[in-house]
């Protein structure tokens, strides 16, 4: 594998064959059972770089679009200084890189499918709107931040899974949740081509679904209780050396995490499938590579930017369980919004992310549409804002992420002192956790999600995060209480069934 410092100066040839950019095909899928798209994706949810972003069935505004794709034309992987890019289709160009890897990730994808503004599509039919066509995909875990940011080296770093990895893909399979229609994507390129087609998903489409996690011979089920990286008298005087932070003015928030582990056994999809189920989440994910799985049943956007240019961000602060007794619920609706400590934790990361976005928009161009609005999710209602902005015509989608990264909600403010705090009082890092899953299409549109309610899957162990942002007037059982609820629909759902 060849080394290079500067992946600028790396010359091949195109994986199309030619400078001619191919044609974008979208095909309409057939379907009479009205599948989700995680029944179609459970076909290829073994395979290695396979991915969906999925918004779970959920009836979320964030949710109306689905996604899959499977059999990179290119990946890259970061792990501390370097970046592993390999070609599966051309080996030889295989290389190691010590270059910015948000920057690696625009320059091999614009080198495998080209520059888009305008895509030339067939069919000509109503496509425009959907949201990824083809283009790179996968996630950015939280420690990606040292790249970025100067952060001390305390926490033990015990993961196999990297700080990023990226597939470049030319297809996708999309679903539109408002139509029900599935449309398959696909830019043909010139070597052998290892994309569906539309008459093998339709197939797979009309099969019955056995989305199951009982009776199965890789039925997911744990192999031990979990356990915390931390007690909760533990948790309890890392917020009091916090609150000493606060009051010598360091900082004004900073979040703090607790991490859970636990063996497990059998097929991880199917551990999806139960989550999926249990918390309908509009930014939930499952990514599979080589080293790891990741399952994410986020509720949160991290940052989102259309073919015009438009940026939106939504952070979440504040939060409250949800209860079975509609009284009850309704009172913890009440409770939040009128609650003058979620609201002023609320607004310093609104102020925090308006400075984040300020730097890669275009002057007097960041707005906040809506403050501290309830969203209600299966396990929680979070109080949640807007932050708007248009894209400078010098930033890209990528620059903007790697300028705003990781996001604000779950670091604390002033942002990296924050993240050196964590640093010092959580006793491993966050990998994953707190991170961003997410795509970049080939004509510039990028969704991303904030990595909470995350969890990393590797050598037979789960992990597990959840925390909260801590301010001077938190009350140190009540956000220990808050990591627990924040995980209720996590770890008591992935524990049914286990002897």
């Amino acid at each position: 594998m060849r080394v290079l410092g500067n992946y600028q100066t790396i010359e091949h040839a195109k994986l199309n064959g030619n400078s001619a950019l191919p044609t974008l095909t979208i095909t309409p899928l057939t379907t009479t059972k009205n599948p989700s798209m995680s029944h179609l994706f459970q076909h290829f949810s073994k395979q290695d770089w396979a991915i969906l972003l999925d918004s779970a069935d959920s009836t979320h505004i964030d949710g109306r679009y689905d996604l899959m794709v499977a059999n990179p034309i290119a990946t890259l992987v970061t792990k501390g200084n370097s970046t592993q890019i390999c070609y599966p289709l051309q080996p030889q160009n295989n290389i190691l890189s010590h270059s910015d890897p948000m920057s690696l990730v625009q320059t091999v994808l614009e080198q495998c499918l080209g520059k888009h503004t305008d895509l030339e599509q067939t069919p000509s039919g109503n496509s425009s709107s959907l949201p990824f066509k083809a283009g790179a995909m996968g996630y950015f875990g939280y420690d990606l931040g040292r790249r970025f940011e100067d952060l001390p080296q305390q926490a033990m770093d015990p993961y196999l899974a990297p700080d990023m990895a990226v597939g470049i893909y030319h297809w996708a399979v999309i679903k539109d949740n408002h139509t029900q229609q599935f449309y398959l994507c696909h830019f043909p390129i010139a070597q052998t081509d290892n994309a569906p087609t539309a008459a093998e998903l339709n197939a797979l489409l009309a099969q019955d679904s056995t989305e199951n996690d009982t009776g199965l011979a890789d039925a997911f089920a744990l192999n031990g209780q979990w356990q915390s990286n931390m007690e909760q008298s533990q948790y309890v005087k890392k917020i009091d050396t916090i609150n000493a932070y606060l009051h010598s003015g360091d900082c004004y928030q900073v979040n703090l995490a607790q991490r859970f582990d636990a063996p497990y056994t059998g097929d991880e999809y199917q551990a999806y499938i139960r989550l999926r189920r249990a918390n309908k989440a509009p930014f939930s994910a499952f990514i599979r590579v080589p080293e790891a799985v990741i399952i994410s049943i986020s509720p949160e956007r991290f940052l989102s930017v259309d073919r015009q240019g438009k940026v939106q961000t939504k952070p979440i602060k504040g939060t409250r369980p949800r209860s079975s007794d509609k009284a009850l619920d309704q009172q913890n609706i009440q409770a939040l919004q009128q609650s003058s400590k979620d609201q002023a934790e609320n607004l310093m990361i609104v102020d925090l992310l308006r400075n984040d976005l300020s730097k890669s928009c275009e002057p007097h161009s960041v707005d906040v549409p809506a403050l501290f609005e309830i969203e209600s999710f299966a396990a929680v209602h979070h109080l949640v804002s807007t932050v708007t902005g248009q894209l400078a015509e010098e930033h890209t989608p990528l620059s903007l992420l790697r300028g705003a990264f990781p996001g604000g909600s779950i670091t604390g403010a002033p942002k990296i002192r924050a993240m050196q705090i964590i640093e010092e009082l959580e006793p491993h890092r966050r990998n994953i956790y707190c991170g961003s899953i997410g795509y970049l299409g080939i004509d510039g549109d990028m969704d991303t999600s904030i990595c909470i309610r995350t969890l990393l899957l590797e050598d037979s162990h789960l992990y597990c995060w959840a925390g909260g942002g801590i301010v001077l007037d938190s009350l140190p059982l009540d956000e220990y209480q808050e990591s627990l609820d924040k995980v209720c629909k996590i770890l008591p759902v992935l524990m049914e069934g286990n002897a």
